[in-house]
Parts: structure tokens; C-alpha cells; sequence
């Protein structure tokens, strides 16, 4: 059996309560990477059809057809909970915590002279941009620091979890037991179990959507350091090239651009340079002097 009669076979089985064709399945990978640009393979048809499903169903729809004629109809809404069922929001608090002291050495060096910029570009639920803001919050001793952070998704469903601030309170059983204290407020009665994110340290953060693949972005500000993490790999290395060229215009020439412990810009050497765990600068056109970085990364290299 060829792969394309295998695939076929496997998502037009009796097993499933919806129709589910090949051609919904081309379809549907066509239209998550003209929105989002991720390429999803061969192997993700049970991925989209388990995710997709509860949509239909909540929905009253029978076909997969159906669902696909309604998001041709153009309605925003749809798009929005088309764009999040199909994306993957895997994080944590303090994850890969390697990167925040550096950020934090790399922002205070630059606060001295006015506020110091920050973006989390892939947001998700929240996490990353509020590890962000409590890492700043105590190396300054305070909720009001000279930094400010810019939170973005293309998930508008998620974005509204992390502005909100709401987590179970396994979601945060990893941090000390001080910081959960002094950032969180654990919530009692029919909010027990949970905790909120304090309004002192939401302030420091400005929540926004964005579509990455968006022709024009809305920030006018250059930012002294961008997390990027975990994001390159759901795209091809076309899109990976797009993303990243529109970061760069984004970032200070000594700015610092974060990726997930997975991913590595060899490929966009004439971008960035690299400083070692998973850290990269703007690569400058004439060879660089020798930085050694506050918190003790290794000098970059050309």
C-alpha cells in the first residue's frame, strides 16, 4: 500500500464519528499554514482529526467538508479556535530558567537610561512573559521597574488565559515557596486550588495578538531582547527565514534573541551570531570586538 492509499485508509476508517477525508486533510494542512504558516506532516492526521472533532461536535456539524466550508465563510471567530486547536502551548514557569538570568543581566546593563524593552512573541498561556516579569521584579527589588514586556500569540483563546493570570496550582508547585508568596495570590472558597497572578506584576506586561506571518506588524519599538523559543520548529525553513528577518527589525543591534533549547540559527548565520546557550545577537557587518556578557556567557561568536 502506497503512503497516500495508507493515509486514505486511515482517515476514512468506520472508527470515526465524523467523515474525515484525504482531501479535508490537504485542505486543512493548506489552510493552518497559509494562517500560521506551520507545516503539519502525514503523521499529524490523528492529531487533527481528534483536535478538529470537538469542534464539529459543539458546532452540530456532520463533515469535516462542513467545518471547512464555514471557515471559508471568513468568520474571524472560527479562525481564531481553527488556529489554536491546531497549535501546540507547552509551557512553564521558569522553563529552560538557563535564560533569565542572562535577560536580566543583559536589561539591567541597559535600564540605567530610561525603560528597558522586552518581548515573549509566543506567549501562550502566559507563563514565559510572567517568569519574565518576576525575574525583573526581584533583581530590581521592585514591581515597578524600568522594564516593560510585550506578550503576543496568534492564539486568541490563550492570550486571554495569560492576561487573566489564573493558573491551577500544580502549574506552579515547581517555584519556591516564597516567590509563589510574593507574586501570586491563592485563591479560597470556589477559587480553591488556584492561584492569580498579583496586579503588580500584570502591569509590567501589555498583552497583544499577533499572527507572526502578518505582512506588517504593529510595534514600532526596537526591543533589547525577544524570547523566541519553541516556535521555529513548527515552521519551514522559508517561513523560518521570514520570521526571522522581521525580528531582527525588531531587535537592538546589541539586543539579545532567545530560542528553545531545540533550536539553532545555524542556518541564519548572516543574521545572528551565536553566544552559546541558546542565545544569539545581531550579526554585525565588520567582526565584532569581544563582549563578554554580564551574567558570564562566553564571548560571541562571528
Amino acid at each position: 500500500m502506497t503512503s497516500e492509499n495508507r493515509i486514505a485508509a486511515e482517515i476514512v476508517s468506520d472508527k470515526h464519528e465524523f467523515r474525515f477525508t484525504l482531501a479535508d486533510f490537504r485542505q486543512i494542512c493548506r489552510l493552518i499554514y497559509e494562517r500560521a504558516g506551520i507545516r503539519l506532516s502525514e503523521s499529524k492526521t490523528s492529531m487533527v482529526y481528534s483536535r478538529l472533532s470537538r469542534r464539529l461536535r459543539a458546532l452540530g456539524l456532520a463533515t469535516f467538508a462542513e467545518y471547512l466550508q464555514l471557515l471559508e465563510q471568513g468568520v474571524e471567530a472560527e479562525w481564531n479556535i481553527f488556529i489554536g486547536s491546531l497549535t501546540t502551548h507547552l509551557t512553564a514557569f521558569y522553563r529552560e530558567p538557563h535564560h533569565f538570568p542572562i535577560m536580566v543581566e543583559h536589561v539591567a546593563a541597559r535600564a540605567r537610561n530610561g525603560k528597558a524593552l522586552l518581548w515573549s512573541c509566543a506567549t501562550s498561556t502566559g507563563e514565559e512573559p510572567y517568569t519574565m516579569a518576576i525575574a525583573v521584579a526581584e533583581h530590581f527589588g521592585s514591581f515597578n521597574p524600568p522594564v516593560r514586556i510585550l506578550a503576543t500569540d496568534v492564539d486568541t483563546g490563550v492570550l486571554e488565559m495569560a492576561s487573566e493570570g489564573v493558573y491551577p496550582l500544580d502549574r506552579v508547585r515547581d517555584l519556591p515557596e516564597k516567590t509563589i508568596k510574593k507574586y501570586f495570590l491563592k485563591g479560597n472558597g470556589e477559587h480553591a486550588g488556584f492561584v492569580r497572578v498579583r496586579p503588580e506584576l500584570q502591569q509590567m506586561i501589555r498583552f497583544h495578538q499577533l499572527n507572526l506571518l502578518s505582512p506588517v506588524w504593529p510595534m514600532k519599538e526596537k526591543y533589547d531582547a525577544i524570547f523566541c523559543r519553541n516556535v521555529m520548529i513548527y515552521f519551514d525553513r522559508p517561513t523560518q527565514q521570514k520570521v526571522l528577518n522581521k525580528c531582527l527589525r525588531h531587535l537592538k543591534s546589541d539586543g539579545l534573541f532567545f530560542t528553545g533549547h531545540s533550536e539553532n540559527l545555524n542556518y541564519a548565520a548572516d543574521l545572528f551570531q551565536s553566544c552559546g546557550n541558546t542565545v544569539y545577537r545581531p550579526r554585525v557587518l565588520s567582526p565584532p570586538q569581544p563582549v563578554m556578557d554580564a551574567c558570564g556567557l562566553r564571548e560571541c561568536r562571528a
